[in-house]
């Protein structure tokens, strides 16, 4: 398989690192500059850029006819052009905030206990996620994805980074050092408390959950995410 890296920092290099490992090939390397290479020359394209960069990624390789894997956070704001455009072009699109594994079954396991949660109303949640510094949009994709979980089984309005609201799910924002990516979802009454939490340990398993996507994408058409990847 031919692949287009476009953002090529330590996520991008951590990819390379596994497709090479799977017999795939590196055919376009992009940072931070606009796409002028032949996109064409890639089976796929795997797109963990920058925020302001995604959005433009995404159209560029469906217009092309390249089917695209994204894991860049902070411009969902233009998902549905996205999902428009691929419906247009017969593409095929996939998006993750986060494509580890174990993240996503921690995704579904959120869900599941959001869900048994939902009539106990002496428990409060609140979500805390923490990043190393260099990590740009706040909250973490991870962490809004796990806010949506939540939201679809609660009677919280919406998420907050603002702890004095009340009818809002809270989500406390650290970014310390060089830490590894940490999630925390907690419930707690005046009886006891009841906590999940997912920790990184490195960048192999989203590397890997990436590579999986873009091999699975092939061949496809239409707007994915991991859980039709993994079957949950």
């Amino acid at each position: 398989m031919k692949i287009a890296l476009l953002g090529y920092g330590r996520m991008g290099q951590a990819i390379e690192k596994i497709a090479l490992e799977r017999g795939h090939e590196i055919v376009i390397r992009k940072d931070m500059e606009p796409l002028t290479v032949d996109l064409g020359l890639a089976d796929v394209a795997i797109d963990f850029s920058h925020p302001n960069a995604a959005f433009d990624n995404i159209v560029s390789c469906l217009e092309a006819g390249v089917p695209v894997v994204s894991g860049t956070t902070g411009w969902l704001d233009r998902f549905e052009e996205a999902k428009a455009l691929c419906a247009e072009t017969q593409g095929a699109f996939l998006y993750a905030s986060n494509f580890s594994i174990g993240v996503n079954l921690f995704f579904n396991l959120n869900a599941y206990l959001a869900r048994l949660m939902r009539p106990l109303k002496d428990y409060d949640v609140e979500l805390e996620e923490i990043h190393h510094v260099h990590k740009l949009d706040a909250p973490s994709g991870t962490a809004i994805t796990l806010a949506e979980g939540i939201l679809n089984e609660s009677d919280k309005e919406s998420w907050s980074l603002d702890k004095e609201s009340p009818a809002d799910l809270f989500i406390g924002v650290k970014r310390e050092g060089e830490v590894p990516g940490t999630h925390k979802v907690r419930y707690s009454s005046e009886v006891d408390s009841i906590e999940i939490k997912h920790t990184a340990h490195s960048r192999t398993g989203f590397a890997l959950g990436a590579v999986v996507a873009s091999e699975w994408l092939l061949g496809k058409r239409g707007v994915f995410g991991m859980k039709d990847v993994l079957d949950l």
